[in-house]
């Protein structure tokens, strides 16, 4: 038997972003004893870089906008692969869940009249995000946080959950260790939320920080739920490509819903010739005309520099390959010559100082280098929208790491709603699900197991350290599984994978568990190549282009075919990763009926 610290808890919630947070409030509220077990810092979760808003059907700034609109624009950015269910919720529900954050104290611009401010983004009908300059994920952390440790919720940071514990089919808990000491936890739980975020860390240019290593997603996986829809990756279209140091750090969408504009090396606004045909302004004998034809068709006052991030960030993507970048392999954007210095300095000061500081660039004055950075993944846990309960009984999951929300697109300001929506929705149904449950007890075989599994890399001396491998699974997915796939590039994807597994497996670490990077890393290589290899696979599956996933060599969607599947991945019982599809849940006729008109 292996030494470690035990807990035992009603309800343990795996990450302490917006859905973390929100989900051990609900729980905790519910009379439920909660623990938020988070792998960083509290307050350091990649919540902090959703910077431009948080979408909500308010109203205050365009009365007609109302949850069925946002509905409707949320459904048609993921291109109709959307959980319809999880999408009407997230609209209904997201002013309210809005309206709570101001209660509990978050600071929100307003209007003239003293309401919330919102502004335009894109995809969206209206202006719709409720914002704090361009820290709104900042504010919601610092509200939610601070909520949370005022209910007297136990908190464990720098903690890592490295594999759940099961009793049968059911999640018991979880093991996980200090990253400082090295010293083992095992959490005993009725029910466990899983809220860790994203994948970005298998990208080699993301805006991901180094946390979003899929955890959440593999350690679902690795217990027996299902994964949907793990194609489906966005590349935010705006990511800074200079300085070196800082490639892939995001750029707000709040610029070009500010006024900001993207320009190719001959300052053309090239986005017009991108404009999807259904909006085409065949018409248009000048950029103004056609500027004028876009606002007055889709009520969007920022024209095509705002379409979805997946069309824009294709955009941009051309023109680099047509010649037409900006020196360091992007494109520029342009706020300076539309907006006064003290308008972007109040609305934008984060971005101002971001350039300022890291890059050297003046955004008041010149334009900005920015180029496609991976971002979000629409894909994730499957769940159930009204319980967010996964395909394994006592497992909950909400937030990133939860797919069918966004479908094969997210529009930006969904991420923050979807947080505190389904957040909610997972903290309250794992608390029901703990107040009819019998506390479990420690598997005293199944930890050890376990654990061996975790120390192994110290018993290899003079094997290959897990640096390289990461770095050559990110170059590989950057190459082969980015904007653009093609099925010959799939398939060399999914080779170099198995030969990152085989390398992975013999992978050493020097020194003790005490701080140890390389250790830390060796573990993190096994949540990478798990959801890496379900990219990967699901995106050879779907042969058609959709959203967040561009195959080059079956351009455009194929609805009759796929456009009403999900792309299933499973573990196998041979432990082999199992590709599936099954349909999407069927819409009813009276939210069909939004589509006809």
């Amino acid at each position: 038997m292996v030494e470690y610290e035990r807990h035992d808890y009603d309800v343990i919630v795996i990450g302490a972003g917006g859905a973390g947070l929100r989900a051990a409030i609900e729980a905790s509220a519910q009379g439920a004893r909660t623990a938020l077990i988070c792998k960083s810092l509290l307050g350091k979760a990649h919540t902090v870089m959703a910077e431009g808003g948080i979408a909500a059907a308010l109203g205050n700034v365009w009365p007609q906008d109302n949850w069925e609109v946002h509905f409707r624009d949320t459904m048609r950015g993921g291109k109709m692969l959307n959980n319809w269910r999880m999408a009407q919720l997230h609209a209904e529900e997201a002013p309210a869940r809005v309206n709570e954050l101001e209660e509990w104290g978050a600071l929100f611009d307003r209007t003239d009249d003293g309401r919330i401010l919102q502004r335009d983004f894109g995809g969206h009908r209206y202006a719709r995000l409720a914002h704090v300059g361009d820290r709104t994920g900042l504010e919601l952390i610092r509200t939610l946080q601070q909520h949370a440790v005022h209910n007297g919720i136990d908190v464990f940071m720098e903690c890592t959950v490295s594999r759940l514990l099961k009793d049968g089919d059911r999640v018991t808990g979880a093991v996980a260790y200090w990253r400082e000491s090295g010293n083992l936890l095992v959490f005993n739980a009725k029910a466990t939320v899983l809220a860790t975020g994203g994948v970005g860390k298998a990208f080699a240019v993301t805006s991901n920080s180094w946390e979003y290593t899929g955890d959440g997603h593999s350690l679902a996986y690795w217990a027996g739920a299902e994964l949907i829809d793990m194609e489906c990756v966005q590349f935010h279209p705006t990511g800074m490509v200079w300085p070196p140091s800082v490639r892939g750090i995001l750029v707000t969408e709040g610029v070009r819903g500010d006024g900001g504009t993207l320009r190719n090396s001959d300052g053309e606004r090239f986005m017009f010739d991108y404009i999807p045909a259904f909006f085409a302004a065949e018409t248009a004998d000048s950029i103004e005309e056609a500027d004028a034809w876009y606002e007055d068709k889709v009520n969007n006052r920022r024209t095509p520099d705002l379409l979805p991030r997946d069309e824009v960030a294709r955009a941009i993507n051309s023109e680099v390959k047509a010649g037409r970048g900006s020196p360091h392999g992007g494109v520029f954007l342009d706020i300076a010559t539309r907006r006064s210095t003290e308008y972007i300095r109040r609305r934008l000061p984060s971005m101002y100082h971001q350039f300022k500081q890291l890059a050297d660039v003046d955004i008041t004055a010149q334009p900005m280098e920015v180029g496609p950075t991976m971002h979000y993944i629409m894909g994730g846990i499957r769940v159930d929208a009204d319980t967010a309960a996964t395909t394994v009984a006592g497992l909950y999951a909400a937030g990133e790491c939860a797919g069918g929300m966004h479908g094969a697109n997210r529009l930006g300001g969904n991420s923050l709603s979807d947080l505190v929506v389904f957040g909610r929705r997972a903290g309250l149904s794992a608390a029901e699900a703990a107040a009819g449950a019998a506390a479990p007890e420690p598997d005293e075989a199944q930890i050890d197991e376990i654990v061996a599994g975790m120390r192994a890399p110290f018993e290899r001396d003079g094997a290959e350290g897990p640096y390289d491998i990461q770095r050559d699974l990110q170059e590989t997915m950057h190459t082969l599984v980015g904007i653009i796939r093609t099925e010959s590039e799939l398939i060399e994807a999914r080779e170099r994978i198995d030969g990152f597994k085989e390398r992975a497996a013999g992978v050493g670490v020097y020194g003790h568990q005490q701080y140890n990077p390389g250790w830390h890393l060796a573990m993190d290589l096994e949540s990478l190549l798990t959801v890496s290899e379900a990219i990967a696979r699901a995106a050879n599956v779907r042969q058609e282009s959709r959203g967040g996933h561009t195959r080059d060599d079956h351009p455009g969607p194929n609805d009759a075919e796929w456009g009403t599947k999900n792309v299933v991945i499973r573990q196998g019982a041979d432990g082999e990763m199992e590709v599936d599809t099954s349909p999407l849940p069927e819409m009813p006729a009276e939210l069909q009926r939004l589509f006809e008109e």
